[in-house]
């Protein structure tokens, strides 16, 4: 089973090692039809020192701690 991979925005650094990035999806409402916004926060563990308003990648990684489990692998932006 592949990896997921997400692409978000830096919201919070003030953690050690790690980032909170908010990740923004497109929802279509069932019966309106009018799209949506769906902003999800992911704790990532952050490796290649992403600063906050950086566009980033994470993907899915091995549990680091009981909120953690996503590792950030490029900075986009």
């Amino acid at each position: 089973m592949p990896k997921k991979i997400f692409v978000g925005k830096v919201i919070a650094d003030k953690m050690q090692k790690t980032v909170v990035v908010a990740v923004e999806s497109p929802k279509r409402h069932p019966f309106y039809g009018k799209m949506l916004k769906n902003t999800m926060k992911y704790s990532a563990r952050n490796i290649v020192n992403a600063k906050v308003g950086d566009n980033v990648k994470i993907v899915e990684s091995r549990p680091y701690s009981k909120n953690v489990s996503w590792e950030v692998t490029e900075v986009l932006e």
